[in-house]
């Protein structure tokens, strides 16, 4: 390939120009042309002109090439229109293929910014033109997405609609894409009837609509495309029949306790390992057994006085005076010491009741009364406080939930632990309602997964045989719609590409904490 002929390969757009130089430079390969003398139109009033006015320089970004940045130095002309009815007097000539109006780039290399724009927008865009050896800004990148037009779409034959939130609970979009593709169409405001219905009589052609269990996207579709076949989403379905089955559990929500879960739920009194007559060790009375602990345990060892004090960072009489005593209860002089109680005498039989079972402080006061006792009611609750914080009350464990047993039984068994199964096998066996409310739950999944609409009937009439009102009305739901439903367990359609683009709506919507 020769020289002339490798340029009209990598530059094809310079062909229709003259290039006058080359001139490579540190940072960059400057592309000095100019346009040829050939007579241009003007872009209003289409009259040919060759008269010019004045001539300037362009500057245009391109593509790099062998590692270095391309810039184009193009000298252009501009002409007067030769038509005197025209309002335009003066313009500028473009050559095809390598200079649009007001732009500053190739197209060739715009349309390599546009796909850098798209995929990676604004800051992270610019961050990378420059391993294109460019400097681009993030806001010409945004510019540049703006600036492109939606991308064309014909009606697709499969139409996945769906709605999504922009402020939740208030305002709502329609959502509309190409099953096949995935493709987004259009956003539409507002999730009623005649809003679709009037998207599809202004598209008509779709042959198959997914859509929700929504009655207003039935009508929508019913109105807008009457030929169309309408196809119900299985995975709302079967979040409908878990609703179904939640109302049922919870009419049912006495079978949950199993029988001997009153009896679990006994009190037993502990004192942790402390004889009942015994006070609790007050925390100054603690700090004095544990000094007289370890001071003993240094003077055993071999240790002095001052080096035990050195070595606990305490004085060396507090030392001196835990060394003397033979037992902690020697340092347990003046205020630490039990200051005698008109309670005393009656100390045992209070121990003796409690350890009965009675723990009533009032009744046991006015026992004591009885007995001679003439102290405060305060006295004995304060005696028996001690005990009360040391009460444990040993319960089995916890009934499961409503929402867990309704888990549980829309879950397939082999996917349950085996302690959940066990529970759940009780729960049915005490339970004749829930355990053909399963059963129902089962055999409907098995159509649901293996697509065998055709069966759908004989559940229906199944579940209207049990004595279950919650499914009753889940079964009639499903007679309403009848047709649509049969759609989603026959046919490989449904909504799930939909609810993947609602999924992406949200992500963009909560982009910049919510302000995107």
């Amino acid at each position: 390939m020769r020289c002339d002929e490798l340029v009209s390969v990598l530059f094809p757009y310079l062909g229709t120009v003259q290039v006058d130089a080359v001139i490579p430079t540190e940072d960059a390969v400057h592309v000095v042309a100019r346009t040829r003398d050939v007579v241009v139109r003007c872009p209003d009033c289409a009259m040919p002109s060759e008269r010019v006015h004045s001539t300037y320089e362009r500057h245009l970004a391109d593509g790099p090439v062998g590692d270095q940045s391309v810039r184009i130095d193009l000298s252009v002309r501009r002409l007067y229109c030769e038509n005197a009815a025209c309002q335009r007097r003066t313009f500028a000539e473009q050559v095809e293929g390598l200079t649009v109006r007001y732009g500053r780039q190739t197209p060739a290399f715009r349309r390599v910014l546009e796909a850098v724009a798209v995929a990676l927008a604004g800051r992270s865009g610019a961050r990378f033109t420059k391993s294109l050896h460019s400097v681009v800004s993030r806001m010409t990148l945004l510019r540049l997405v703006m600036a492109m037009p939606d991308p064309a779409w014909t009606v697709p034959k499969v139409l996945g609609v769906d709605d999504f939130a922009t402020r939740r609970g208030q305002h709502y979009g329609t959502v509309i894409i190409d099953c096949e593709t995935g493709q987004p169409l259009d956003l539409l405001p507002g999730r009623d009837a005649e809003t679709l219905a009037a998207w599809l009589r202004a598209h008509p052609g779709p042959e198959c609509i997914c859509r929700d269990r929504a009655g207003s996207y039935a009508d929508g579709a019913r109105t807008g495309a009457p030929l169309a076949v309408q196809v119900a989403d299985p995975f709302h379905l079967l979040q409908n029949l878990g609703t179904a089955v939640e109302r049922c559990v919870r009419r049912h929500n006495a079978c949950l306790k199993p029988p001997d879960a009153d009896a679990n739920s006994t009190v037993h009194i502990s004192f942790a390992g402390q004889d009942n007559t015994t006070k609790e060790m007050s925390p100054i009375e603690a700090r004095l057994r544990k000094r007289h602990a370890v001071v003993h345990s240094l003077l055993d060892q071999g240790h002095g006085i001052r080096e035990i004090a050195r070595e606990l960072h305490m004085g060396g009489n507090t030392v001196r005076r835990a060394a003397r005593a033979e037992i902690p209860e020697q340092m347990l002089n003046g205020r630490h010491q039990p200051r005698p109680s008109q309670l005393d005498p009656f100390k045992p039989h209070l121990d003796r009741r409690w350890a009965e079972g009675h723990t009533n402080a009032i009744h046991l006061y006015a026992e004591l009364k009885e007995l001679g006792y003439r102290g405060s009611y305060q006295i004995i609750s304060d005696y028996l406080r001690p005990r009360r914080r040391q009460r444990v009350r040993v319960v089995g464990p916890a009934s499961p939930g409503v929402r867990q047993v309704t888990g549980w039984m829309m879950r397939h068994p082999d996917r349950l632990r085996d302690e959940d199964r066990e529970q759940l096998a009780g729960i049915l066996g005490r339970c004749p309602e829930l355990a053909a409310a399963e059963q129902l739950v089962r055999s409907f999944t098995e159509i649901l997964t293996t697509r065998s609409g055709q069966h759908l009937k004989d559940w229906v009439i199944a579940a209207q045989a049990k004595d279950l009102p919650s499914l009753h009305a889940f079964a009639h739901g499903l007679e309403k719609g009848w047709d649509a439903v049969l759609q989603g367990l026959t046919t490989r359609w449904n909504s799930g590409p939909v609810e993947g683009r609602v999924n992406h709506i949200k992500m963009i919507k909560r982009q910049m904490f919510g302000r995107a």
